[in-house]
């Protein structure tokens, strides 16, 4: 009886063993990647969990593994962008970012997509093309890229507003036009979209947009570790093997159209 009772306990240490042997270890946590950027639906924002999604996230969480780092967001005040990233406190900005006109202020990875930069009215307005906007009231959001178009005169047939509104909230922004508070907005494209399909605001977007740009992502000039090289050749893989359409189908239609980053330089 005893000799049966240690072929038994022999028995199932083997097969413990065995099964230790066969058990899948964990894979060892990938150093982190913090990125700084704000909600800007939908391109960063908040799921019903509480944990940022959009096309930024998905873009920058396969992105980011493929070079061997975890893509961790966190929300930072946008004004402070370049201080925080420029102090180490965020590794890059994310979010929508225009790269024109910014090109010496930080180490850019892409642009990985384009973005139309659009002014947005009232549907019922008479205001039809830019020249219409004069002597009327235009919310921008503050240190974006249509404030410094407006305020500097970066573009030509620039009319005299009544007033131009910088708002830190891009939200504000959109619900002062629902409210009828200003008479128009610049913005993002599809920033306005997706506001239009959230709230079931009924703007008219002008033909004509204010500015096609590139959107990048961030680092600061102090940044000597490669990673703004390092990106720029993962978007490109990405876009190659059809990840960045796969990713932008999942949230816009013609997504291919927004990937014609070779046209900016025509």
């Amino acid at each position: 009886m005893k000799r049966i009772t240690a072929l038994i306990l022999t028995c199932l240490l083997s097969v413990g063993l065995l099964c230790g042997c066969g058990a899948q270890q964990p894979e060892p946590a990938l150093p982190e990647i913090i990125i700084g950027s704000d909600t800007y639906p939908p391109y960063v924002y908040l799921d019903d969990n509480g944990d940022p999604t959009g096309i930024d996230v998905e873009i920058a969480t396969e992105a980011f593994r493929r070079m061997g780092y975890q893509a961790v967001f966190t929300t930072i005040d946008w004004e402070q962008k370049k201080t925080l990233v420029d102090s180490g406190e965020i590794d890059c900005i994310w979010g929508c970012f225009s790269m024109s006109g910014r090109e010496y202020d930080y180490q850019w990875a892409g642009p990985y997509a384009i973005s139309r930069q659009v002014i947005a009215v009232d549907a019922g307005s008479d205001i039809y093309t830019m020249g219409d906007l004069a002597g009327k009231t235009i919310a921008v959001q503050s240190t974006g890229k249509p404030e410094d178009l407006f305020l500097h005169h970066r573009i030509a047939d620039i009319p005299e507003f009544g007033a131009i509104i910088s708002l830190e909230d891009r939200g504000v922004q959109y619900a002062a036009l629902d409210c009828g508070y200003v008479d128009a907005v610049a913005t993002h494209e599809m920033a306005i979209l997706q506001y239009m399909e959230d709230y079931g605001a009924e703007f008219r977007i002008l033909d004509k947009p204010l500015l096609v740009t590139g959107i990048g992502v961030a680092f600061s000039n102090n940044d000597n570790r490669g990673l703004a090289q390092r990106l720029t050749e993962t978007f490109a893989q990405m876009r190659q093997d059809g990840t960045l359409q796969e990713i932008l189908g999942r949230y816009l239609e013609h997504p291919e159209t927004y990937l014609e980053v070779e046209s900016l330089g025509q």
